[in-house]
């Protein structure tokens, strides 16, 4: 059985899954669907087209699937995704997507969602995140898996972040990330890569070595950054992650890509 307290707001039409409890005063739409084994702690609002997977944990205040914050939106019924296992602490607010932007904000699995955290519509998030404190996105992002995003940190409109990048606190983060990434700064540069993270997923030294090799050729190589993807692009073959982040190069169309600090000598 569901367990809703007697104060919450459940309005007809909307789904409940088996065993998840609804606290006090949480307001339910009708055209949401919550998942299996949830907890919505107190006082959480969910609206529009949500769906929430199995297993998540939703503490009081946070407002899920609200209107996207966007001129152009004129009142159409839009949908936010939310996967399974996760959590998303006090205050967080994730819109629904717009019409111009595909109508859906998407989030993955197991993501974790401090306090204050923030994603925009028509966003699409992967699995394994981590958003500390007051990290922000802005509309049409999109952020890889296994990607921590640190404190009161804002990533722009339409940029993309490549998996396991780490984002440094109060960072601003205007054009798209490579894989395997550290940036930070108050215009976010590249600092070299995620090599904390690139061992939690098991890299091996050797693996490291490569890609550390590939990394400061291409940003730390003589001449100019096209000249430079060209002549690693051969390196393409010699390990996946360096593959990955020749094709994330590759895919991009709307932000610059982001790059070292000019004083800065990477790692």
């Amino acid at each position: 059985m569901s367990m809703i307290d007697p104060t919450a707001r459940i309005e007809d039409g909307a789904v409940v899954g088996e065993g998840t409890s609804i606290g006090p005063y949480c307001v339910v739409g009708p055209h949401v669907v919550i998942g299996a084994n949830c907890k919505l702690v107190a006082h959480v609002h969910i609206t529009a087209q949500t769906s929430i997977g199995d297993n998540c944990t939703i503490y009081p205040f946070a407002s899920l699937g609200t209107p996207p914050q966007s001129l152009s939106y004129r009142g159409e019924l839009t949908r936010l995704e939310i996967g399974e296992g996760c959590t998303v602490r006090e205050q967080v607010t994730m819109n629904a997507g717009t019409v111009a932007g595909g109508g859906i904000t998407r989030v993955g699995d197991r993501g974790y969602f401090m306090n204050c955290s923030h994603v925009g519509h028509d966003c699409v998030v992967g699995n394994d995140v981590i958003f500390a404190t007051s990290a922000t996105l802005g509309g049409h992002a999109e952020i890889g898996d296994f990607v921590f995003i640190g404190g009161l940190s804002a990533v722009h409109q339409f940029a993309r972040v490549g998996p396991q990048v780490m984002i440094g606190g109060l960072s601003g983060v205007r054009s798209d990330v490579i894989p395997f990434a550290l940036v930070s700064g108050h215009f976010a540069a590249l600092a070299g890569l995620n090599v904390i993270g690139m061992k939690r997923r098991k890299f091996t030294r050797e693996r490291l070595g490569l890609v550390r090799s590939f990394y400061q050729k291409l940003f730390h190589g003589p001449g100019i950054f096209a000249e430079r993807l060209n002549e690693v692009r051969h390196l393409a073959d010699t390990d996946s992650a360096i593959a990955e982040i020749l094709a994330f190069i590759d895919a991009g169309k709307t932000r610059e890509l982001c790059q070292p600090a000019k004083d800065g000598n990477g790692s």
